[in-house]
């Protein structure tokens, strides 16, 4: 009703960039970035890349007084470094780790072994369904060869969002999504479940210009990467929406700017993002969708993206495969050749054994490592192309509407 109370909603949202042993002053910035949550006193907080669990335990024990309701989300080799601290009851909590999340081999990134997921927690107030995630990171713009992932992600936490949301009356997604505000990702996101971006609805903005939450001036931040953005890069969000009878209004947003009040370093090499919503129950009211035509053409887009991706797939499960048939044919000669000289079929062993031996090592060690390069990249191949297929099925129900 119109003459219902407002509840105001603070949310903060941080990439806290805490890697172990990695992360430059990673222990004193997390000390730093507790001092600042119990401070500030904000009503939920999504943190990402929170990759100790220590350091989670260190958090919880520092902000039982403040924000009594917590939880880590475990997953991956080393874990899916997202955590939530609430001020709410957490009702029931969920974790969905994406299908593709980058390559094993590419160790210099370290994507896979993260285990990039999407974090539910239901909490009381609505009820609210809330999200903390982090997408694959880009690393190169030009030459992206992570983005049909990100468009599997992207995809797959849209209709997450659409299925599990159906019970709430409010949606509030905060995390790293790893793509700029126009990249065909969030484009989908947005579209396909109606998210609204605090950014652009906020009545008031303080902070980073353009709302940008990578930016040259971190000491942080790896400045070759920001080379074509001077200005720096948008990645980081908070989205939301209503469902029900409920409206969502951002009445501010902020972003910090460089070191911490009182301190020479920031809590992070990404900004913090902080937003201040108005829930309120009025009449009947829906996220803000693109138009059929618009939703399409993103659809159309993001497909082709995926396509492009399954195709690269195919030609590396089909190098791969051919490799370890190689491999193997190369185990059977030396098995064969060895074979005979046992039995005193042939000729004097033309190799030293020692020469014998490795090769035949090197032989298995390239078979073994070429068939699990086939079967990853086989299961790439049916994850992209189920997510071609599911597209194509949204994208013909979109023409087909009236």
């Amino acid at each position: 009703m119109e003459g219902e109370p407002t509840l105001r909603l603070r949310i903060f949202d941080l990439n806290c960039w805490a890697i172990r042993y990695l992360s430059k002053r990673r222990q004193e910035r997390v000390r730093l970035i507790g001092d600042t949550l119990r401070q500030e006193g904000f009503d939920l907080v999504l943190l990402q890349e929170v990759w100790s669990e220590q350091d989670y335990s260190d958090l919880r024990v520092k902000l039982a007084g403040c924000y009594p309701f917590s939880h880590y989300f475990r997953s991956g080799v080393i874990g899916s470094g997202l955590c939530v601290f609430s001020r709410f009851p957490i009702l029931d909590t969920l974790l969905y780790q994406y299908s593709l999340n980058g390559y094993p081999y590419m160790l210099q990134h370290g994507d896979w072994f993260g285990g990039k997921s999407v974090g539910v927690s239901v909490g009381v107030t609505a009820p609210l369904l809330s999200l903390s995630l982090q997408l694959h990171a880009e690393y190169c713009r030009e030459k992206d060869a992570y983005l049909p992932h990100r468009l599997v992600q992207a995809w797959e936490l849209a209709q997450f969002i659409r299925h599990t949301s159906k019970a709430a009356d409010v949606v509030l997604l905060g995390g790293d999504l790893n793509m700029h505000p126009e990249d065909v990702g969030i484009r989908l996101l947005r579209g396909w479940t109606g998210l609204r971006d605090a950014f652009a609805e906020a009545t008031r903005f303080e902070g980073c210009k353009n709302g940008c939450t990578l930016v040259p001036d971190n000491c942080f931040t790896d400045k070759s990467e920001l080379l074509p953005f001077p200005l720096g890069i948008r990645i980081d969000y908070i989205l939301y929406k209503a469902i029900s009878s409920f409206t969502v209004k951002c009445e501010e947003l902020k972003t910090t700017t460089g070191p911490a009040l009182g301190t020479d370093i920031p809590f992070s090499d990404h900004e913090a993002v902080m937003a201040t919503l108005h829930i309120q129950r009025r009449g009947q009211l829906v996220g803000a969708t693109l138009g059929t035509a618009d939703l399409a053409d993103v659809m159309t887009e993001a497909r082709a993206e995926v396509g492009v991706g399954l195709r690269a797939a195919q030609q590396q499960r089909y190098s791969s495969g051919r490799m370890a048939v190689l491999a193997l044919l190369l185990l059977l000669l030396q098995a064969a050749a060895a074979l005979g000289t046992l039995a005193g079929l042939g000729a004097e062993q033309p190799f030293p054994k020692l020469s014998f031996c490795l090769l035949a090592f090197l032989a298995l060690g390239v078979l073994v490592l070429a068939t699990g390069l086939h079967l990853f990249h086989t299961m790439e191949v049916k994850m992209l192309h189920g997510t071609e297929d599911q597209m194509w099925m949204a994208l013909r129900a979109l023409q087909e509407r009236p």
